[in-house]
């Protein structure tokens, strides 16, 4: 968890300390719970998995499955109206701002959520559906709707998502004024 902590550290220019992002920051908590209801739900035990995801969700606004699975240094900004499917893939040091679905498109039991490689961002409100594969160091722009893989270092945006800008400089990540060439 510290190295989720720095993550928030790193990014985040609001956060003043790491006391204060451990004990105040609701992506911190709901990544904390949501760790214990994987580990719950991985060793079989019914119900509990689920109760703990509720508690969580009831206390963040982040409502994460116990089955998603989640690298290290996930970063969710603000949080509130996120939502993350029971099958999401989430890679390493992934940020996500507020509002967004990682969601599912199938009703079967198999794989139909999204994956998320790493140093993928996807910015607030954007929706990802279905068992697509957004690639490594991808960015996703607010309010765009992803229904198809993003190969790796693209830029995406709009209504259906479509690319802009493929290859992303180091340190233009989170710069929203270079979305687009």
């Amino acid at each position: 968890m510290f190295y989720t902590i720095k993550q928030y550290r790193k990014y985040d220019p609001a956060a003043k300390g790491y006391l204060e992002v451990a004990l105040l920051y609701p992506g911190v908590k709901a990544v904390f719970f949501h760790k214990i209801a994987h580990a719950l739900s991985r060793a079989g035990i019914p119900f509990f998995p689920r109760l703990v995801s509720e508690l969580s969700r009831f206390l963040t606004g982040i409502d994460i499955h116990p089955g998603a699975t989640i690298g290290r240094g996930l970063i969710i900004d603000h949080g509130m109206g996120t939502v993350i499917g029971e099958t999401a893939i989430i890679g390493n040091n992934v940020i996500i701002y507020q509002g967004v679905t990682l969601g599912g498109t199938e009703l079967k039991h198999a794989k139909r959520h999204p994956t998320l490689e790493d140093h993928v961002v996807v910015g607030a409100g954007a929706k990802v559906l279905g068992n697509i594969t957004i690639g490594s160091g991808s960015r996703i722009g607010a309010n765009s709707v992803v229904i198809e893989d993003v190969p790796p270092n693209s830029t995406v945006v709009g209504i259906p998502a479509k690319r802009v800008r493929q290859g992303v400089a180091p340190g233009e990540e989170l710069s929203h004024q270079k979305i687009k060439e």
